[in-house]
């Protein structure tokens, strides 16, 4: 059968599998498996079980469950909620500036967990109360914590570039280091808007009363907080960019060092170790069936053909390889309304990478510029994670209507975001430079 017709039934069995509710792990794999069968026969099966053994031993995948461990802990051990107290403190009196420290802590936290969902719940719960009971506008408090969550998978560590790594046979430290300038650029351009708008508009954020303020003692001694945390990061990715440690070392480092804050501030216990072993678990248990079902189903794809024939039909087009990329950016940012990231990331990676190499792109920029996208899919109606999340933990009478309008302003801001990152590849790339890699 025709290249071109196989890659189409493909992705038709992927559609309507995934419509019907099944775990991802198991249409991805289960797709791979009925194709292989049919196209090979039985004994090419044996190739799916060599291609899971070997996704299995690969030791960078071992930095997953220990990245997640760190942030579950820092997290579950009240760090949280201290770091808001200080910044409620510092930025209180400010217009908006509630709003403005929470994305602070949210990329903060971004680099402590690498995941999305912690600090949107975390933030949700202990900043939203905050900021309505101050008057903040629902919308601007609630685009402010599910935007500023997402920044969790661009600012390093960072469990989706880790999976774009293994797909793409990229460096996880050139990835990292590549997210973090996009990651300080895309919070600033949060906080400046969130800055501007309460500045011509009041009502929006008002500051906190005069006599509701922290004293500059207090302000000082609530430094402490952040102390610890930012050591810890400083040391993780530290270790990474100057070629000490391999993420999955620097993962362990990291693992352990947040034992080592919660138990210094003095909220390690029995229970808290105990979920958050079993949450990490859980998790990681989940990511790595999610990757092994995405290699047999990129295994798969590559067998067929179908990466040779969409590089041969497009360089028959008459067209800009900018204009390819950009085709290539609206479909992430049309799949991410729909599907899960982690899933855009392990069926798309390896149809668009080799793609992008051959026009010429580097494949660490891409792969910033793909992390952006999904993170603008997190927040992205309808079915973006970080709205349920908020769905989930906004008071009685906050609609999901009105979570979508609140997400409008930011995802316009992560496309502005975009947008600088492919014309001045420079902010993504200069980083990875400075590294060998």
């Amino acid at each position: 059968m025709d290249i071109g017709w196989i890659s189409l039934l493909l992705f038709l069995a992927l559609v309507a599998a995934l419509l019907t509710g099944l775990p991802l792990a198991f249409v991805l794999g289960g797709i791979a498996v009925v194709f292989t069968y049919f196209l090979w026969g039985p004994q090419a099966l044996m190739a799916m079980s060599a291609n899971t053994l070997g996704v299995s031993q690969n030791f960078i995948l071992s930095a997953i469950p220990l990245f997640i461990f760190m942030g579950i802990l820092l997290q579950k051990s009240g760090i949280a909620g201290a770091l808001y107290e200080m910044v409620y403190k510092w930025v209180g009196g400010l217009r908006g500036g509630l709003a403005m420290g929470t994305v602070v802590i949210c990329m903060i936290f971004a680099a402590m967990t690498g995941t999305s969902g912690g600090a949107t719940v975390s933030m949700g719960v202990i900043a939203l109360p905050s900021m309505l009971k101050r008057n903040y506008h629902k919308n601007l408090a609630i685009g402010s914590i599910a935007a500023g969550g997402g920044l969790g998978i661009l600012i390093p560590p960072s469990v989706l570039m880790i999976v774009y790594a293994l797909f793409a046979a990229e460096s996880v430290g050139a990835l990292f280091a590549g997210g973090i300038l996009p990651g300080l650029l895309l919070g600033s351009l949060f906080i400046l808007y969130i800055g501007i708008r309460c500045f011509f508009q009041k009502d929006l954020g008002p500051s906190i009363p005069p006599d509701e303020r922290a004293a500059m003692a207090d302000k000082l001694r609530s430094l402490k907080t952040v102390i610890l945390p930012i050591i810890l990061i400083l040391i993780v990715l530290g270790t990474i960019f100057m070629g000490v440690a391999t993420p999955t070392e620097a993962a362990g480092i990291g693992a352990l060092g947040s034992l080592v804050c919660a138990a210094i501030s003095r909220r390690l216990n029995w229970p808290i170790f105990k979920e958050t072993t079993f949450e990490t678990l859980k998790l990681s248990c989940m990511v790595i069936w999610i990757i092994i079902g995405g290699t047999c189903f990129a295994a798969l794809y590559s067998a067929i053909g179908a990466v040779d024939f969409i590089k041969e039909v497009i360089s028959v087009l008459p067209i800009s390889r900018y204009v390819i990329l950009t085709g290539i950016q609206l479909s992430f940012f049309v799949l991410g309304m729909f599907l899960d990231p982690g899933a855009i990331i392990m069926i798309c990676t390896p149809v668009f990478v080799p793609l992008i190499k051959s026009l010429g792109f580097d494949s660490v920029w891409f792969g910033v510029l793909f992390i952006v996208n999904m993170e603008m899919a997190y927040i992205t109606p309808p079915f973006g994670f970080n709205l349920f999340y908020m769905k989930a933990i906004v008071p009685d009478g906050v609609t999901m209507g009105d979570i979508y309008k609140a997400m409008f302003p930011f995802v316009l801001l992560q496309t502005i975001c975009l947008v600088l990152l492919v014309v001045f590849p420079e902010i993504v790339l200069w980083l990875p430079n400075q590294m060998i890699r």
